[in-house]
């Protein structure tokens, strides 16, 4: 790696050079055993002469900070620079907004888990990676990354016709490819919506219990977010505030509780979004894994005031770290959404767009779905067993029809807490999460959200024999 140094005026030129490369050493830029330019080298690139450059040399040299080896170079010394701090930008003495001190941030990063029943994470293992592989390739042998220019902001134009038609057919979603943005994942959707719709002080209506990072992204944005309660027929409109702007939802499969949203409860909260001149955001995260009862229209479908933006993405049904989401604008919102995404990050890779592009065209994404789906349901399967046999005693499993997670609350005078069953859970490396952790107020009955997308099928059940465990004393 090439190294520079940067001389101002022209005294003291020795001691510049020499600081630099000693501070370079010091803070970890330059590693133990790396190669320093050759002095002629460093000299040009700095403007100095070579006789300033090697008396910087030879200074450091003196004090153990450099060998040199005859007919091999400068080195940096491994005994002078061990144990020394990595190096670190200034501290400084700007404050983010208080936002950004509110806001809980990722924390420490843990440990693989034995069983990972953590809700919404896919199992990595069932993707074609081979099939995926392919497309990347040959996508990258043409002209999709040579092309010396910035891609569409609103994404790759074969995806968004492929997104269009697999939406329409698989899900009832009205729409063109027109109509479609590509975004980074579900959460840059979310981003760009509230970009374009709230401003300081708005309030943003979310369900209660509900998705934290939504939250969390609109009261980053200014908006004054609050929960409202969820019921059996999913979104109590009832509860809504009136000023609420936007009303942020998830009605095929309602996270965590899993509840679908009823049809008469579709029409009630469409007809409220009309009268009070509000937009729904409509997160349709997982509802291609249903194992149960036929799926309802979407409120997209049903919406006929452009009142509705439907959001989703290909984090559960492919790799969260592909980053690949979508939304589904109404025309009058399209121009702004579009510049939005252009000013937030421009566009997303195209090379990634136009492969999954080809993999929904050829088959392949509604291949992996129904492979995927087979799997997930005898998990789910053996889940719903053993709530029925070893922890039927401690909880009580809510109605779910979709998705990677069962939610279950915790039955009544078991003598024991979410909170102390998740913490027992993780002394036995077992990664689950209490409902509380989806809730802006503690919530009025705990429990547990229940993750079967990426343990293994072999693993669940002594996984779930042993989460039953963690609920007895001792």
């Amino acid at each position: 790696m090439s190294f520079q140094v940067h001389v101002a005026g022209s005294s003291d030129l020795v001691v510049q050079v020499y600081r630099q490369v000693r501070e370079a050493i010091l803070d970890g830029r330059l590693r133990p055993g790396e190669r320093l330019p050759p002095t002629r080298e460093l000299a040009r690139s700095a403007a100095v002469s070579r006789n300033t450059v090697s008396t910087a040399y030879e200074r450091l040299l003196a004090e153990g900070f450099i060998t040199a080896r005859v007919g091999s170079g400068t080195f940096v010394d491994g005994a002078a620079a061990a144990g020394r701090p990595a190096g670190a930008a200034p501290g400084g003495s700007l404050r983010p907004r208080r936002v950004w001190q509110d806001l809980p941030g990722p924390g420490p990063k843990r440990p693989v888990p034995r069983y990972d029943l953590r809700a919404g994470v896919p199992d990595a293992a069932l993707f074609p990676l081979p099939a995926w592989r392919r497309l990347v390739t040959r996508e990258l042998r043409t002209s999709t990354m040579t092309a010396g220019s910035y891609a569409d902001p609103a994404g790759h134009p074969a995806l968004r016709a492929a997104v269009a038609r697999w939406l329409g057919i698989s899900r009832s979603v009205r729409t063109g490819a027109g109509d479609v943005l590509i975004t980074n994942g579900a959460q840059q959707a979310l981003d760009i919506i509230g970009r374009v719709l709230v401003e300081p002080g708005d309030v943003v209506a979310v369900e209660e219990p509900g998705y934290p990072p939504a939250r969390h992204l609109f009261r980053s944005q200014g908006a004054t977010v609050v929960g409202v309660p969820v019921d059996a027929e999913g979104l109590v409109v009832d509860a809504l505030p009136p000023a609420a702007r936007i009303v942020y939802t998830t009605p095929s499969h309602q996270f965590p509780m899993g509840v679908p949203m009823s049809p008469a409860r579709r029409g009630e909260l469409l007809s409220w979004a009309e009268r009070h001149d509000s937009a729904i955001v409509e997160d349709d995260y997982d509802s291609e894994f249903r194992f149960e009862k036929r799926p309802l229209e979407p409120l997209q479908s049903l919406d006929a005031g452009g009142r509705v933006i439907y959001v989703g993405s290909f984090s559960k049904t492919m790799l969260p770290a592909l980053r690949l989401g979508f939304l589904v604008t109404p025309a009058t919102l399209r121009p702004a959404m579009l510049l939005a995404r252009q000013v937030s990050d421009w566009h997303g890779d195209a090379c990634t767009e136009a492969a999954l592009a080809a993999f929904i065209e050829e088959g392949l994404f509604a291949r992996h779905l129904r492979a995927a789906s087979r799997v997930y349901a005898e998990r789910r399967t053996l889940l719903l067993g053993a709530l029925d046999r070893e922890l039927a005693r401690w909880l009580a499993p809510v109605s779910s029809a979709a998705g990677l997670h069962l939610s279950a609350h915790l039955r009544p005078d078991i003598g024991v807490d979410a909170a102390t069953v998740v913490a027992r859970a993780e002394r036995a490396g077992i990664a689950v999460t209490g409902l509380a952790a989806f809730c802006l107020a503690p919530p009025e009955r705990d429990g547990l959200v229940i993750g079967y997308g990426c343990i293994p099928t072999d693993q669940l059940p002594a996984a779930l024999r042993l989460l039953a465990r963690c609920f007895r004393p001792g």
